[in-house]
């Protein structure tokens, strides 16, 4: 079952700061997200990772500064290239158990494989998520 996934992307620090706090004090974090990772510029929420492993259903919410379109590269070219989009389901499957309680070391494990085909990506489509390029 595929995952929903959303992102959320501002203009400036501030911008980001504010969407934040919104979403901290806001009904987010009370119907059960958590802030799985934060860095400069970019937080990412999860909804269902518990710890007793995945739910039934889980979310992936990501706010990024506009112009940080790694995952949206990554998406098409899975989307483009069939084979590639099969290896890497193999390969979450095949870590799904061994990571089912570590959900860092399976983002990891995840990671050679995904900067490979965002670069590969990003050489292949140019600036397609530049202010001029827009989103096709």
């Amino acid at each position: 079952m595929p995952i929903p996934y959303h992102a959320i992307q501002k203009q400036s620090l501030k911008k980001v700061a504010r969407t934040w706090k919104t979403i901290e004090n806001g009904k987010l974090t009370q119907n059960g997200y958590i802030c799985m990772c934060e860095e400069p510029g970019r937080k990412s929420f999860n909804r269902g990772y518990t710890i007793d492993g995945f739910a039934e259903r889980v979310f992936h919410l990501h706010l990024r500064y506009i112009g940080d379109n790694d995952e949206l590269y990554f998406r098409d070219y899975m989307k483009e290239h069939a084979d590639l989009a099969a290896q890497y389901e193999k390969m979450k499957l095949s870590l799904w158990k061994q990571y089912e309680h570590n959900r860092d070391g399976y983002t990891e494990a995840k990671g050679a494989f995904i900067r490979k085909y965002t670069e590969e990506a990003k050489r292949e489509y140019g600036e397609r998520y530049s202010e001029n390029g827009g989103e096709k």
